[in-house]
């Protein structure tokens, strides 16, 4: 949690929520601490896909399938390749989607999201990090060369319970992923052909345009 209380209770106050079948996903995930999308994240994924109206998404770090069913539910033609190497998660994913009208959609690719990047030969209008936080430079730089002109860069937690934001905040155990992630917000934004924005909810958005 980054933002004040009052702000993130009154922000998930006023987001509608999910049909039931999320809600099961979202309990589940809460009751065996599996980390999904924070709602006021989930809500952006919404909205943005609606906006940009990609053809292709690729995820990387599919966990139980949340996200990418939530990406599905925005765009009733996209196509969702998402990467996951964890083997339990592959399990929950495939058998959470097989449930859904958009197991056709999303295709898991299982695997480490280093290797598999190298390995795509698609191009993507949109792109989910939600892997790896460490990693997060190594995944953007694979992935934009799977990232089509105009196409939009979307990575989670980027600013880690607030962490990345405030050397008061930091813990001993977390000062690593913490510089990766401060040279990483660093390294987007002065990306050259590319517009990016850090965005304070959720545990950190940010979003990166590159620019045609």
């Amino acid at each position: 949690m980054i933002n004040e209380n009052y702000i993130e209770e009154y922000i998930r106050e006023i987001t509608p929520g999910n049909n039931d079948f999320f809600k099961e996903l979202e309990d589940y995930a809460e009751k065996n601490n599996i980390p999904i999308v924070e709602p006021e994240v989930a809500q952006l994924l919404k909205v943005l896909i609606k906006i940009q109206k990609p053809k292709k998404i690729l995820e990387i770090g599919t966990a139980i399938g949340y996200s990418s069913l939530i990406m599905a539910e925005s765009n009733d033609d996209v196509l969702i390749t998402t990467i996951e190497r964890n083997d339990e998660m592959i399990r929950l994913a495939k058998k959470n989607i097989a449930k859904t009208k958009y197991n056709s959609r999303i295709d898991i690719l299982e695997g480490d999201a280093n290797e598999l990047l190298e390995e795509l030969n698609e191009k993507y209008d949109f792109i989910f990090l939600d892997a790896a936080k460490g990693q997060y430079i190594n995944f953007f730089d694979k992935s934009i060369k799977l990232l089509n002109e105009e196409g939009i860069i979307v990575s989670d937690n980027v600013l880690f319970k607030g962490m990345v934001a405030s050397d008061k905040l930091v813990v001993r155990r977390k000062k690593t992923i913490v510089k990766r992630l401060r040279k990483y917000l660093q390294y987007i934004n002065e990306k050259e052909g590319y517009i990016s924005s850090t965005i304070p909810i959720g545990d950190g958005v940010s979003i990166t345009y590159r620019e045609g």
